[in-house]
Order: structure tokens, then C-alpha cells, then sequence
């Protein structure tokens, strides 16, 4: 029987590929006290043409912009990277995975100020299927408006993925569930409408694309591009700008967008319906487009993905 969720067998260490019980950190680690880490979320899709890891420069790209707003050294190349990335892939002979890379501040260390000597980076390859549950992506998820917020611009930075800022959406994340919900969208230090606990929102109204805007102290979403470029290919008018809670619940359609979610369509918000209750036709038009280039069966017009050689693992 194929294997549907968990861990692979080989993990890359800072250049070599170790197995997967050995990829282990201390206890006194910086990271595991403070959170100084920072990660991606990268998917590996099944295709005709063998597995094929979606945009994996541009996530790579990320990890390295966000090592260098919370200052961790860096020590592998993004291209570097890629090739690793790939490497994993192929020596766990997995046809479809996510990938986390993680660049963490580790050794033997007490106290808030990190030592930059001890600075370590793992690629794992996890098999995951739909993140918010089983038929998400076709029969959507119902949400809450959570209580917490995302924390101010000046606070944490929300271009850079760090470990310690998605506290804040654990919680968020837990008092959805606690209340029966699938999931949380949360709201900015102004009371706009920001993003979910870890994926990017649309809406749709009058066939018109509405997001919240970089300033809103949201992750600038690599699904979230892919969306925007879909959309405008396909005609549809995209919109960055400042949504107030209420228009959550008059929108024709609304969908989460992430590398975990993928795209997602949500059915209700607060108990009040979205649209029709079901995943919308602009919704769905998008979606089989982007599902389609990702899982190799329509043109990849983009350069989307990097397909992983059947010989690339072959030496690990």
C-alpha cells in the first residue's frame, strides 16, 4: 500500500544525505529555546514526466531573503539549494513529497543573542497529502474569523518565514478548532482582513479577484503569484487592497492559497455562507489551471516546475 502521510527515509545535512533518525539537534539549541529558524514549504508533484518540484527556485529564493532579514548566516547557495532539493527527492525515490527546507541557529547555547557559528540546514521530504483534510480542494472548508491578530509591521517581519513568528498562528489555528472550524483567517493591527494561519486569501465578487496587499502583514505568497498571474492570463481583474472583515461575508467566492493548502475554496466564514456554499466557477477555473501546470497535465507555459531526473539520486 503507497505510503499517504509521513516521514521518507533520507534527510540532506548541510551536503550530505543522512538518514532520517540522525537528523537531530540538541536540546540547548538556540532554535528549539527562541525559534531563530527560518523554513519553506515546497511541493513535489506526481506528473507523467516523473516527480516535478514546483517552483522551487523562487521558494529557495525566499528562504535565502528570509536568512538575511533575521540575520542567519548562510551557507549554502540558492542554486546550491536547488540541487539539494532535487538530490532528496531522488534518493528517497518518492513520486510526489513536500519539502522543508529549514536554516536553523543549533549547537549548545543559552541566551537571546545567537552565536553565528552554529547555524545548520536540513532539506526533509514528508509525504502529505491535502493539508485541510480529505476533498478540501473540491467541496471547500468552513472558517472563523480568529480573535488573535497578526502581530504589527514593526513587530515581526512578514516577508521573512521564521519559526518562532507562527506561534501566532498556532493559536489562531487551535481556537479554530476548539470552535469546530477547519481553519482561521485572521485580521491585520488595523482590523483588515489579513491572511489565514498559514495560507494567503482571495475573494471574489462580481467575477472580480479581491487580495489583501503586502502591507497587510502577509507572507508574500508564491501560490499566491501563481494565482494572480493565473487569474490575469484568464482575464479576470486581481485587486490588492485593504478588505474590511464584513466583505467576507458578501463575497461570491472566497479560497485559501499556499503551498500546503494549495487552493482551497471556503464554503462559509462565521457560519454565514459563501456564495453557494461550494466552490465557485471562478474558483474552480483557476484552480484547473493551476492544478493542472503543477501536476504536469496542462503546458507548464510559466517554467513552474524543476523535474527531478531518475538518476539524480543515484549516488546517494
Amino acid at each position: 500500500m503507497e505510503q499517504t502521510s509521513g516521514p521518507t527515509q533520507l534527510v540532506w545535512r548541510d551536503g550530505q544525505i543522512i538518514d532520517w533518525r540522525d537528523a537531530t539537534i540538541h536540546v540547548m539549541s538556540h532554535v528549539a529555546h527562541y525559534g531563530s529558524c527560518v523554513f519553506e514549504g515546497i511541493r513535489c508533484y506526481e506528473t507523467p514526466d516523473g516527480p516535478a518540484i514546483f517552483r522551487l527556485r523562487d521558494h529557495m529564493r525566499r528562504l535565502a531573503d528570509s536568512a538575511r532579514i533575521y540575520r542567519i548566516p548562510m551557507h549554502h547557495t540558492v542554486d546550491a539549494l536547488c540541487d539539494a532539493a532535487v538530490e532528496v527527492v531522488a534518493a528517497n525515490g518518492v513520486r510526489h513529497c513536500y519539502l522543508r527546507p529549514l536554516v536553523a541557529r543549533t549547537g549548545e547555547q543559552m541566551g537571546v543573542l545567537p552565536d553565528d557559528r552554529f547555524v545548520e540546514t536540513f532539506i526533509v521530504a514528508w509525504i502529505w497529502g491535502t493539508y485541510l483534510g480529505e476533498g478540501a480542494l473540491e467541496n471547500g472548508v468552513d472558517v472563523c474569523v480568529s480573535s488573535w491578530r497578526r502581530a504589527a509591521p514593526d513587530t515581526f517581519p512578514s516577508l521573512g518565514k521564521a519559526g518562532g513568528a507562527y506561534l501566532n498562528s498556532q493559536l489562531a489555528k487551535i481556537e479554530a478548532k476548539e470552535r469546530g472550524f477547519a481553519e482561521a483567517i485572521m485580521l491585520d493591527t488595523y482590523g483588515y482582513v489579513a491572511e489565514g494561519t498559514g495560507q494567503n486569501l482571495f475573494v471574489v465578487r462580481d467575477g472580480v479577484l479581491f487580495t489583501p496587499p503586502i502591507s497587510a502583514n502577509i507572507l508574500a505568497g508564491i501560490t499566491r503569484d501563481c494565482i494572480i498571474r493565473i487569474a490575469k492570463d484568464l482575464g479576470y481583474e486581481v485587486r490588492e487592497e485593504n478588505l474590511p472583515r464584513e466583505f467576507l461575508y458578501v463575497s461570491d467566492e472566497a479560497f485559501f492559497t499556499g503551498t500546503a493548502a494549495e487552493m482551497t475554496p471556503i464554503r462559509s466564514v462565521d457560519h454565514v455562507q459563501v456564495g453557494a456554499g461550494r466552490r465557485g466557477p471562478v474558483t474552480a477555473e483557476i484552480q484547473d489551471r493551476f492544478l493542472g501546470i503543477a501536476r504536469g497535465e496542462l503546458p507548464d507555459t510559466y517554467g513552474w516546475l524543476t523535474h527531478v531526473p531518475a538518476t539524480a539520486g543515484a549516488a546517494a
